[in-house]
C-alpha cells in the first residue's frame, strides 16, 4: 500500500499547490488539478479499494487546506456537487475497467470535465447569493461567473485541459510501468530450460 499512500500525499500537495499559486496573481492555474484524472485512472488501474478512497481523500485533504488559506468555512453546501462529480468519475473509470485504451479514457477525462463544470457551477448558482435564480443567473454561473472574479469558462477550460493532460500522463506512465515489469518478469521454468538447452 506505499504507492497508493505516497501518490495520496504528492497529489494533495500537488492540488493545494496549484490552488495557492492559482490565489496569487496566476489565473491560468485555477482549477488546473490532477484530481479528475486520479479518480478516473485509479478506478481502472489501482487496486479497488484505493480507487476509491484515494481521489476522495485527495479532495477532502486538499479542501482543508485551500479552505484555510483561502479562510472560508471547510463545510458549505457547494463542497456536495464536487464530491458527488468526484464519485461518478470513479464509476466512470469502473466502467471501463480491463478495457483500458486512450482514446476512451480521453473520452471519458472529457465528459467528466463537463460534468464537474456543470455541476459545481450549478451548486455555487443555488448557493452563491450574487447569482439570480433565474435562467439568466444560471447562464452568468456557467460563462461570465461573479464580478471581481475570473469568468467561470476559464475555469473550465482549466480543468478540462488538467484532466485531459493528466490522464495522459497517467496512461503513459502506468504503460511504461507494465512495460517494465513484463521485461523484468522471470521466464516460466519451461522456456528457462528451453534456453538453457540452446
Amino acid at each position: 500500500m506505499f504507492a497508493p499512500f505516497a501518490l495520496l500525499i504528492a497529489l494533495t500537495v500537488c492540488r493545494v499547490a496549484l490552488g495557492r499559486a492559482g490565489m496569487h496573481e496566476m489565473d491560468w492555474l485555477h482549477n488546473f488539478s490532477p484530481l479528475a484524472a486520479v479518480a478516473l485512472c485509479g478506478a481502472v488501474y489501482l487496486p479497488k479499494r484505493a480507487a476509491i478512497w484515494l481521489p476522495m481523500a485527495v479532495l477532502l485533504l486538499s479542501d482543508i487546506a485551500l479552505n484555510i488559506a483561502y479562510q472560508r468555512p471547510f463545510f458549505t453546501v457547494e463542497i456536495l456537487p464536487r464530491y458527488a462529480v468526484l464519485g461518478v468519475i470513479v464509476a466512470m473509470g469502473f466502467a471501463l475497467r480491463g478495457k483500458v485504451r486512450l482514446p476512451g479514457l480521453v473520452i471519458a477525462s472529457v465528459a467528466g470535465s463537463l460534468l464537474f463544470y456543470v455541476l459545481t457551477n450549478a451548486g455555487s448558482w443555488l448557493y452563491d447569493p450574487g447569482y439570480a435564480k433565474t435562467g439568466a443567473g444560471f447562464l452568468q454561473a456557467l460563462t461570465t461567473g461573479i464580478p471581481g472574479y475570473p469568468p467561470t469558462w476559464q475555469f473550465y477550460r482549466n480543468t478540462l485541459v488538467s484532466d485531459v493532460l493528466f490522464t495522459v500522463l497517467f496512461v503513459v506512465c502506468f504503460a511504461a510501468r507494465n512495460a517494465r515489469v513484463r521485461t523484468s518478469a522471470p521466464l516460466p521454468a519451461a522456456t528457462e530450460g528451453l534456453a538453457a538447452s540452446r
